[in-house]
């Protein structure tokens, strides 16, 4: 039972840090566009050719 007395502080405490993790995440924009990161690996048009061996030794 004295257990109880130590548990449930804590996890209120974590529960108050995960609030403000997520919070802070929000404030910061960190939710702000979900699709664009996404997309824009699959549309990524500035393709370069690999490089020669020869030029990769001369380095």
């Amino acid at each position: 039972m004295n257990i109880l007395f130590v548990l449930i502080p804590l996890g209120l405490v974590l529960l108050a840090i995960a609030i403000g993790a997520f919070l802070w995440a929000v404030g910061n924009g960190q939710f702000d566009d979900l699709d664009s990161p996404a997309w824009r690996v699959l549309l990524d048009d500035e393709r370069r050719p690999p490089e020669a061996p020869e030029e990769r030794e001369r380095e």
